[in-house]
């Protein structure tokens, strides 16, 4: 089936048996598996092998055991929004930021484990939390949609590790997810540069991809990412999500930085 829904014939003539042509009736030729999509099967035969270790404690059986889950919702009660009277640390043009929990401890752990050690069944726990944030403090937002690495840094790893939380955080919350966004350029990691420089690294770094992102226009936009500290990267994706028509754009995350 094409992305569109209608089906596709396939036609195989006779005469190129470099191109898969010529094959016997019946036969196809294999479709070769790419470095990420050998990583990724390799991925899920070990997981399916063996257990996972809890990043907190260190317990066989989850990613993240029950007793250490906590950890995730240590802001599960604080309100939304910014307490009057003191200055609001949104950055424009977000209409609203959220996050699970303070960048340390487990949460560092887990989301260092996801991006670099493969663990991606971390993003289950991770993504769920997420979903009970804004579930709990969000003020609306019909579409999610993650912050992409760039296309290398995917190859490199197999997987992007903010698009595999917006699934889950997409499935938990009921609402629909499109990888709306592509990132242009690599760009240094954010982490490596002070805070003066990070906003112009990522500036125009972030354009629409094609249908998915025409697909915002009139949307109210719900950005995810697995850590923030000047929000510099949301707010040059929700400039071009912007641009692209969406009505709105707010973000939440798994941790914050400060």
């Amino acid at each position: 089936m094409s992305g569109a829904g209608h089906a596709v014939t396939v036609k195989i003539h006779g005469g190129d048996p470099t191109s898969g042509r010529g094959l016997a009736p019946g036969t196809a030729s294999r479709p070769r598996l790419g470095l990420a999509q050998w990583r990724r099967a390799g991925s899920l035969l070990l997981d399916l092998a063996l257990p996972a270790t809890c990043v907190g404690c260190g317990r066989e059986g989850a990613p993240i055991c029950r007793a250490c889950l906590p950890a995730l919702a240590v802001r599960e009660e604080a309100p939304a929004g910014i307490p009057i009277g003191l200055p609001s640390d949104v950055p424009d043009p977000l209409l609203q930021l959220e996050w699970c929990a303070p960048f340390g401890g487990l949460v560092r752990r887990a989301l260092h484990d996801l991006k670099y050690a493969g663990e991606q069944r971390l993003a289950e726990p991770l993504g769920a939390a997420i979903a009970d944030r804004w579930r709990r403090a969000g003020a609306g937002g019909d579409l999610i949609v993650h912050v992409p690495v760039h296309a290398d840094r995917s190859r490199e790893r197999g997987y992007d590790q903010a698009e595999a939380l917006a699934r889950v955080t997409a499935r938990e919350l009921r609402l629909p997810q499109i990888p709306a966004l592509v990132r242009e350029r690599a760009t240094i990691a954010q982490f490596q540069l002070g805070r003066g420089r990070r906003a112009a690294n990522v500036a125009g770094a972030f354009r629409p991809d094609g249908p998915a992102g025409r697909a915002v226009a009139g949307r109210w936009v719900v950005l995810i990412d697995d850590v923030v500290t000047t929000g510099a990267t949301l707010v040059a994706c929700a400039d071009a999500l912007l641009e692209a028509g969406a009505v709105g754009v707010s973000a939440v995350t798994v941790a914050r930085e400060r």
